[in-house]
């Protein structure tokens, strides 16, 4: 184990090369800046203003090199596990101030009362302006005072945060691009709570509006006639009754929508590894529909059996 050394007036520790770890998660970003979305930059903001200098860039190492074990996101507080250069795994622990339940009522009540804001939140989008409403609340979305955040690790280092809450503070901003819903969590109310308040306070403007014009009733249709010759001679079907056949232009395209894979343990990110096996799959599908067997759709060309 490594001492603590004295020099110039402050304590520190003799940088040591971390354990391997197989299986971490790692950082999608290979270089440069983590995050993409206005919201992940602003949740990183918090951990560039503790000004802990090195330690940010072992952080982002530490975050690239999965050296995270593992991320649990509760209710105002993130637990994780990150290896170091000793045996045992230090915990990280980051804990937000939660807002109290009057806070979120009368929030939730300010964001209802814009259909903007209500309609992409419930689209699974984070509105641009949003942090205008908890402002004018004078209250704050995102953590802007040292009271808002506390944050422990169980490594030797005094630094407060260590490069260690720093690896998980760039992997959870990473998270944030995926889901901007959890920093509803960590402030106390979680992505289905927010959803199920939004939605009964539509119901409840809904239950008080002005009743409309009753629709018209619906015609019945009417019956076909009961004639067995026409039902048992009726014209063909066409020769291509589903047009042109073709491969999906983007065959991962499903996975695509449904985004990235939370806190993603791979070598490399998920959809790079899984879109081979989707084109294939796609090739496989089409020569079946157009009943073409395996064999003549990879048979080579005339001109090329005498290639190598």
């Amino acid at each position: 184990m490594s001492r603590r050394r004295y020099y110039d007036d402050d304590w520190y520790f003799p940088r040591s090369r971390p354990r391997e770890v197989k299986g971490g998660i790692k950082a999608q970003s290979k270089r440069g800046e983590f995050g993409t979305s206005w919201w992940a930059k602003r949740w990183l903001d918090v951990l560039n203003s503790f000004q802990i200098g090195a330690r940010l860039a072992r952080g982002r190492s530490y975050a690239r090199g999965g050296q995270v074990l593992s991320i649990d996101v509760e209710t105002g507080r993130v637990r994780a596990k990150v290896q170091g250069s000793r045996p045992q795994p230090y915990v990280v622990t980051i804990k937000a101030k939660t807002l109290s339940d009057a806070d979120w009522k009368a929030l939730i009540a300010a964001l209802g009362g814009q259909a903007i804001f209500a309609a992409k939140l419930l689209a699974g989008e984070m509105p641009q302006d949003i942090e205008q409403v908890f402002r004018d609340a004078k209250l704050s979305l995102f953590p802007e005072r040292r009271g808002d955040l506390s944050t422990d690790c169980s490594c030797p280092d005094d630094s407060n945060p260590c490069k260690h809450i720093a690896a998980v503070y760039y992997l959870l901003g990473e998270e944030f691009d995926r889901d901007p819903f959890l920093i509803f969590t960590l402030r106390g109310l979680t992505r289905d709570e927010l959803f199920a308040r939004l939605e009964a306070l539509g119901g409840s403007a809904a239950g008080r509006a002005e009743p409309g014009p009753a629709a018209p009733a619906a015609m019945p249709p009417e019956p076909l006639a009961a004639d067995a010759g026409a039902f048992w001679s009726g014209g063909g079907l066409a020769d291509d009754p589903f047009g042109e056949v073709v491969a999906p232009p983007e065959p991962a395209g499903l996975p695509r929508r449904l985004g990235g894979f939370p806190f993603w343990r791979g070598t490399q990110p998920l959809l790079d590894a899984i879109e081979p096996a989707y084109s294939r799959a796609s090739a496989r599908g089409l020569d079946a529909f157009v009943g073409r067997d395996a064999a003549e759709a990879t048979a080579p060309a005339a001109g090329d059996s005498g290639r190598q």
